[in-house]
């Protein structure tokens, strides 16, 4: 396991083009491609591990992912997905394809399948529900007009201001009929089988908002992203950080750890440095936020310097819920426990909306979503250093405000009382997952679970949201979330400017640089 050095002093005396603000998969990816732009790079890390969503954490012989759980795409070496990964990385990332299978819909009554590649997803969704083969086929099409028609809606964020607001009108018109809806309202336009449409939106996990609330375009993001299989970073998550800041290192950048900033520094209304947690000034001609748009208005920009449209701006965006996420050991591999790599996403019923609401009104009600994750299946190379063990995720919503009286409380000293609810909230959760994975109950030799806090503590996160804002058709519509602000010199990158994932943060790295360099970099994909 990678260690990067704490940040020293002396860093203030060094020459840098760019400060990044953050090492979450945004930040590294804009860090990368400036880089091998010939800019020299500083990514500054609050935690003491480079990587954001995308780092892992051991305990003894067990390793957990914290964000990452598969990929799509990564495995067609054409494709604009692993074109930037191979990009970033210096091509030494490597991906470990997931069984055709990669998602599993369970329901009380019956369990759905989600097959790679797309024809065999057709076909099964077919079999399923052979009255809806039209719906279906029709879906498929508009899942497919969904994202392309988002190409220059992205592309035009990463435009000179005047330029993008000429052609805003012409390059997100198209996007707009599909993402000014929801998901329920597309579909339901489709088919009144309500039943298809809680199988349909069974990924509704993947982006935080169930489909009466959630943007079309969101969805389709999601399901698209995967129809041709999903994959496994080989080495655990923490090879997509490793792999990129190394690249970062080598074409001359630099990154610390333990680096709180504190302050972004505004002098007449140019950002010209950060300033941190212990009074150091770092300064260079261009600063990059990736902690995302709330912390970065909000805690590192005084309100005396802020745009006047942004406290504004910052109303009209919500942040997603939280969640909470049992991290199970086992003493036995995945392989003499007979686990496959397919998620399995756990429902009470099909009606995800009324499922959330229930919940939200009643905590002791049954869990709208768990999701269950096997890290160890899916790692080609995971025997290799952890041999004879194995580790499993389960993931359900949360609130923030259920945790009230615990969030002045610092990190594993928040009382008997804490400790009691984890430790409540955790049986339940095992519950379902020995429900549904029946063979593990004499293999688990130890549990963790994270919360909302601990999402907060270690994510930077406020108030320990799971995707940052919500991706409503109203998020879509924020022009104002691009990586260019209204502040000379300061960008923003990461799953704010472009949506949830690890994929998309990747991506915004490209739009952001491209920004940055006044050049579209899109180019440096092309063989």
């Amino acid at each position: 396991m990678k260690k990067w050095d704490n940040y020293r002093s002396d860093l203030a005396n060094e020459s840098f083009d760019a400060i990044i603000i953050g090492s979450g998969i945004g930040g590294l990816s804009t860090g990368a491609l400036l880089a091998l732009n010939g800019q020299r790079v500083l990514v500054l890390e609050k935690h003491f591990k480079i990587g954001g969503w995308t780092h892992t954490f051991r305990r003894d012989n067990y390793e957990w992912d914290v964000g990452i759980h598969y990929i799509g795409e990564v495995h067609k070496p054409w494709s604009a997905v692993r074109r930037l990964f191979d990009l970033v990385s210096d091509g030494q990332l490597k991906w470990s394809p997931m069984d055709a299978n990669y998602d599993r819909i369970i329901f009380p009554d019956q369990s759905y399948n989600f097959t790679a590649p797309r024809e065999q997803f057709v076909e099964d969704m077919i079999s399923y529900f052979p009255k809806e083969e039209q719906a279906i086929r029709t879906y498929m099409t508009l899942l497919d007009q969904s994202v392309r028609s988002a190409k220059p809606y992205f592309a035009n964020k990463a435009m000179p201001d005047l330029l993008g607001r000429i052609t805003y009108p012409f390059m997100t018109r198209k996007f707009f009929q599909l993402a000014d809806r929801t998901t329920y309202e597309v579909l339901s336009e489709l088919t009144d089988n309500q039943e298809m449409i809680g199988v349909l939106t069974g990924q509704w996990g993947d982006h935080g908002l169930p489909p009466k609330q959630s943007s079309f375009a969101m969805h389709a993001f999601v399901v698209r992203h995967y129809l041709d299989g999903g994959n496994y970073p080989t080495g655990t998550s923490r090879s997509i950080a490793e792999t990129i800041s190394a690249l970062i290192e080598k074409h001359g950048g630099q990154l610390a750890v333990n680096a709180a900033v504190e302050e972004i520094i505004i002098h007449n209304g140019a950002a010209v440095g950060v300033r941190l947690d212990n009074g150091d000034e770092l300064n260079a001609a261009t600063i990059i936020s990736s902690t995302g748009v709330m912390n970065t208005y909000e805690k590192l920009i005084g309100s005396n310097q802020l745009p006047a449209n942004i406290p504004a701006s910052l109303q009209s965006v919500q942040k997603t819920e939280s969640y909470v996420c049992l991290h199970i050991g086992l003493n036995r591999s995945a392989r003499d426990l007979g686990l496959t790599n397919t998620n399995l996403w756990i429902y009470p019923g099909y009606d995800h909306d009324q499922n959330v609401q229930n919940f939200i009104q009643d905590p002791e009600a049954d869990f709208p979503v768990v999701y269950v994750s096997f890290p160890s299946a899916k790692d080609e190379v995971w025997d290799q250093d952890h041999a004879g063990y194995a580790t499993m995720e389960a993931i359900t919503l949360s609130r923030w405000n259920w945790y009230d009286e615990w969030q002045d409380l610092p990190w594993k000293k928040r009382g008997e009382h804490y400790e009691n609810e984890k430790e409540k909230l955790s049986k339940r959760i095992m519950d379902v997952v020995h429900r549904h994975v029946p063979g593990i109950k004499d293999a688990v030799a130890y549990t963790e679970l994270s919360t909302p806090l601990t999402v907060r503590d270690l994510a930077n996160y406020q108030k320990g949201e799971m995707y940052g804002i919500n991706h409503t058709p109203q998020r879509f519509r924020q022009r104002w979330l691009k990586p260019r602000t209204e502040i000379k010199n300061l960008f923003l990158t990461g799953q704010d400017v472009t949506t949830v994932g690890v994929t998309s943060a990747l991506f915004s790295g490209l739009l952001t640089a491209s920004a940055i360099l006044k050049k579209d970099l899109t180019n440096m994909l092309k063989s």
